[in-house]
């Protein structure tokens, strides 16, 4: 680690110290979960710590409380489109009800995307997350996270290819399909 990186953590440690709960009283005017509100201020001091360099800090509040806003912006976007999907559910006809195997796969599935995603490096991560579930464009991915486009478009090509082994695999795994002859 180098002696950069030692006085950003010693910086970022200090605006924690000495804004954490004032941040967490601003956030409470907009949220009233606690617990939300205190995971939105960690994310916040933890995007600060993953940032470059940042010891020329003239408004940390101002800062602090931008960085909280977008994070509080995309927790609202993310439970809106979780209503919406819940609420075509509700209105679709079912087609088949799955059986219990069927669930049980699913959920299999889906616990093993979970474990390839965690796997991938942080900001490689969050910028599949950011394009793949919160829906941003490139440039917004970028300016989010504080990277170069080229960076969001390896790093989309890295979880693409993640994505492309775990089907690739899945196929493999998948029980071939009964066909019923004529």
């Amino acid at each position: 680690m180098s002696g950069a990186d030692i006085l950003h953590r010693k910086h970022v440690d200090g605006l924690f110290r000495a804004h954490y709960h004032w941040l967490c009283t601003r956030l409470r005017q907009s949220l009233n979960d606690a617990a939300a509100v205190e995971d939105i201020a960690c994310e916040t001091f933890l995007q600060l710590l993953q940032a470059p360099s940042l010891t020329a800090i003239r408004e940390p509040r101002a800062l602090l409380t931008t960085i909280a806003r977008r994070l509080l912006y995309q927790r609202w976007r993310r439970g809106d489109l979780e209503r919406q999907y819940l609420q075509q559910l509700q209105q679709a006809e079912p087609i088949h009800a799955e059986s219990p195997e069927e669930l049980a796969q699913r959920s299999q599935t889906l616990t093993r995307v979970e474990r390839s995603l965690e796997r991938l490096p942080g900001k490689v991560r969050s910028t599949f997350l950011l394009s793949r579930i919160d829906g941003l464009t490139y440039p917004q991915i970028a300016a989010a996270l504080g990277i170069s486009l080229r960076s969001v478009s390896d790093y989309m090509t890295r979880s693409q290819a993640l994505c492309d082994r775990h089907s690739a695999n899945q196929s493999l795994n998948r029980p071939p399909q009964n066909k019923r002859s004529a």
